[in-house]
């Protein structure tokens, strides 16, 4: 029975007993909540420590500033370039499909109680989608803030703005630093390791709570959409982000999702990639990715480069109006778009945060209901995890394609983990 020893085997099996233990006593399923919540604490509360330790170190091993600097700015412009292209995808499909047409909903008519929670969280959204407040968010109240809070970006700016000053000081000043720090992050990950054994615990919990809460059935009037949805969001990784890294890297992507298969059923479980974050740092590092680019690029990345959500938002638009009778003209359509390359880049990798960004922008744009999200709300944590899926796998390319741009990625051992080579362990 040594297959059962394998995390993505007792995960798989986590879920079917979810699934089943809901199916049967579905006012039982929904207690059992908690369980894929604390799984998701346990993972979160561990994050933004290993982000700080390891931006920290990447950059002490490089030992340049201005590296740090160049990289952040080709992770920048390689996620807005793929954020802009799923945009434009979803909303190519949503006008091309006609998706929601027959629908013929009257927004008035729909019971928008359960829109209270998301309606109250898209005003203060939108209330900070200003480019000022945006860069001032950047800006924790204090140096611990971002890592006690959780907030990644704030993270990653004290992480830069303490490695920067640490190569200033003289060299016996530096280096004692640089080994605790290094030291604390071996212990972090250990926790991670630790940690994920309960990922099968986790992944019970969550998907009896949302088989139990919504039920199979909930899926079957909204499943064009939603395999709309699944199938745009397969051609963006196969058709336009994954020929980008073979072209780059000459690395194969069924490969590397193989690779990382343990990672997708746990976002599965979850309906959230920020669950795996940890893991898919250290995988990527494995791989042969430089400390700097992991620590850089991939946490950047689940608030800069979430192509998942970013189909999502046009599509969902594009549904909407669809299935209410608003018809969106070219010029609107084109406004919602520049609206949606700043409102998505709100969206982060929790489950549910991008329905209040949807929310906020229509509440913005002022041409669809409001009302009408309703209409989705039911899926929405199915859609979820499509949506984790699509940017978990975004971002581990964004890592290996930037990471080859930089010269700074292992290409014989990325092929020989891929290929499931035994490889030494990177320090």
């Amino acid at each position: 029975m040594k297959w059962l020893s394998k995390l993505y085997v007792q995960v798989i099996l986590g879920m079917l007993l979810g699934i089943g233990f809901a199916y049967l006593w579905p006012e039982s399923g929904v207690d059992m909540k908690p369980l894929g919540d604390g799984f998701i604490k346990l993972i979160k509360m561990i994050i933004a420590p290993i982000i700080f330790c390891t931006v920290v170190t990447g950059i002490a091993h490089v030992g340049d500033i201005r590296r740090a600097g160049k990289l952040g700015l080709k992770a920048l412009i390689y996620f807005e370039v793929a954020t802009t292209i799923a945009l434009i995808l979803g909303l190519a499909v949503g006008n091309i499909s006609n998706m929601g047409a027959g629908m013929h909903i009257d927004a008035a008519t729909l019971d928008t109680k359960a829109l209270d929670a998301y309606t109250h969280g898209a005003g203060n959204a939108a209330a900070s989608k200003s480019t000022v407040d945006f860069l001032l968010n950047l800006i924790p109240q204090s140096f611990l803030a971002g890592l006690v809070n959780g907030d990644l970006l704030q993270t990653l700016t004290v992480s830069i703005l303490f490695a920067w000053a640490t190569m200033g000081l003289k060299p016996e000043h530096r280096e004692p630093i640089h080994q605790a720090i290094d030291a604390l992050s071996h212990a972090f990950f250990r926790i991670v390791n630790i940690v994920m054994h309960l990922a099968p615990i986790g992944a019970f919990g969550a998907i009896a709570y949302t088989i139990g809460k919504f039920g199979i059935a909930s899926i079957g009037s909204l499943a064009e959409f939603m395999g709309y949805f699944a199938l745009t969001c397969l051609g963006f990784i196969v058709f336009v982000i994954g020929p980008v890294m073979r072209f780059t890297t000459g690395l194969s992507l069924y490969r590397l999702i193989l690779y990382i298969r343990e990672e997708l059923l746990i976002v599965l479980g979850t309906s959230s990639s920020e669950s795996v974050l940890p893991q898919l740092m250290q995988k990527m590092r494995h791989l042969g990715c430089e400390r700097q680019v992991v620590g850089m690029v991939l946490p950047t990345g689940y608030s800069f480069n979430l192509d998942g959500s970013s189909i999502y938002f046009t599509m969902a638009i594009v549904f909407l109006a669809n299935a209410t009778g608003v018809h969106l003209s070219l010029a609107e359509q084109f406004s919602i778009l520049l609206l949606m390359l700043i409102t998505s880049k709100g969206s982060a990798g929790v489950t549910g945060s991008a329905f209040i960004v949807l929310v906020a922008t229509m509440s913005a744009v002022g041409t669809i209901p409001v009302s009408s999200a309703a209409i989705i709300l039911g899926i929405d944590r199915f859609m979820s995890t499509l949506r984790a899926f699509a940017n978990m796998i975004g971002n581990c390319i964004a890592t290996i394609t930037i990471a080859r741009w930089e010269n700074e990625l292992d290409i014989p051992r990325a092929r020989d983990v891929l290929a499931g080579k035994p490889v030494p362990e990177l320090d």
